[in-house]
C-alpha cells in the first residue's frame, strides 16, 4: 500500500512544475548553485568577491594549479581568469574507483562593479592555492568625511 499526501485542492500544472523539476535536477551537473558566465566551462574554480572602503578583493579556490597555468584579464568590467589543471599521470596504471578532483582547462568570467578602477594597479597573489586580486575603487566611488563648520 502506497501513501499518497493529501492536497486540499488539486492544481495539476503544479504537478508538472513539480515533474520538470525533478527532470531537470536529473541532468543538473553544476553542483555549486552559482551563477556562471557565458563562456565557463562546467568545472571551474569557486570565487568570492567582496567589497572593502577602498577596493574590491576577488578570491579564487586554485589548488594544485601554478602560477604559469594561470591568465588573467580585465576587459572594461569584465575579469576572466583562465587557467589549466593537469592530471596526475602516476595513478593511470591504477584502477581509479571514484575522482572527484578534475583536470583540463577552466575559465570563469564575472562582470566588476563599474565602480572599480582597472587602470590602476591591480594586485595578482597566488598563495596556499588562493588566488587574490586587489582591485582598486574609482576615486569618486570611495566614501569621503565631510567636515562640518560651525559657526
Amino acid at each position: 500500500m502506497a501513501l499518497v499526501r493529501y492536497r486540499n485542492s488539486i492544481d495539476p500544472w503544479r504537478e508538472f512544475e513539480r515533474l520538470r523539476d525533478e527532470i531537470n535536477d536529473l541532468f543538473d551537473f553544476d553542483q555549486t548553485g552559482g551563477n556562471r558566465g557565458l563562456f565557463d566551462r562546467h568545472v571551474s574554480p569557486a570565487l568570492d568577491v567582496i567589497e572593502g572602503s577602498d577596493n574590491f578583493t576577488v578570491m579564487c579556490e586554485l589548488p594544485g594549479i601554478e602560477k604559469k597555468d594561470v591568465e588573467l584579464s580585465i576587459t572594461g568590467n569584465v575579469l576572466t581568469i583562465k587557467g589549466e589543471r593537469s592530471a596526475d599521470k602516476e595513478k593511470s596504471s591504477e584502477k581509479v574507483y571514484r575522482q572527484e578532483s578534475w583536470s583540463g582547462t577552466f575559465q570563469r568570467t564575472i562582470s566588476l562593479p563599474q565602480t572599480v578602477d582597472a587602470d590602476r594597479k591591480v594586485d595578482a597573489v597566488l598563495e596556499n592555492g588562493i588566488l587574490t586580486l586587489t582591485l582598486p575603487k574609482k576615486e569618486e566611488a570611495k566614501p569621503r568625511q565631510i567636515s562640518i563648520k560651525v559657526q
